[in-house]
């Protein structure tokens, strides 16, 4: 099977872009370009743990509600939730009500604080696991990576939750730490000249 389809532009575009349609345009305009902005990377961290067990399109979907719900994502706001708060997001039905996975967004908006302190910025600390590009000459096919394993189990350690390797692979596919669009894909060229220009956090 063909690893491309053809995009309304008669273009090839990565084959999993066609399984829904909201996919088509997350692909070309988000996913695998660089983000370098804490509340964005604390945002797609978060909704890869709502989507473990889930379709992303579920999340997707939903991710308007997800960032009314949890002040866009905003962790200085978050870690500052009560017992009132988590009562209030489960009975959210425009999010996905997991109690442990709610928690663990307030939890690790808390840890995210940790990490500003010590760090200076959450992006200065996961750009440090960006893998060699040279090592990353192809597209990858697989759902985790030495680095992704490295960056769980360091996050982990500083206490947060739901950011498994598979987690953590899929963050950092959508964030541009690599480029992950197939070698045909239109966009792949648009990422890494995305990837060259961008200035890496803390560095």
């Amino acid at each position: 099977m063909s690893e491309t389809i053809v995009g309304p532009d008669g273009k090839p575009r990565c084959r999993w872009c066609s399984a829904a349609p909201e996919f088509l345009d997350y692909h070309d305009s988000e996913w695998g370009f660089p983000v370098g902005d804490d509340h964005r990377l604390f945002e797609k961290l978060c909704l890869e743990g709502f989507q473990s067990g889930l379709s992303w399109r579920t999340i997707l979907a939903k991710r308007e509600n997800f960032r009314a719900a949890f002040h866009d994502f905003d962790f200085d706001r978050i870690a500052r939730f009560t017992q009132r708060d988590l009562n209030r997001l489960l009975k959210d039905e425009g999010i996905v009500r997991h109690r442990g996975k709610i928690e663990a967004v307030i939890n690790n908006a808390r840890r995210a604080q940790e990490l500003v302190k010590r760090e200076g910025s959450l992006a200065a600390f996961i750009w440090r696991y960006e893998p060699d590009p040279k090592q990353l000459a192809k597209p990858q096919s697989v759902s985790t990576s030495p680095e992704a394993t490295a960056l769980s189990k360091d996050l982990k350690k500083l206490g947060w939750k739901f950011v498994g390797p598979t987690t953590v692979y899929a963050f950092m596919q959508a964030m541009g730490l690599i480029n992950d669009h197939v070698a045909d894909c239109v966009i792949r060229n648009k990422v890494e000249r995305a990837r060259r220009s961008f200035k890496r956090p803390g560095r």
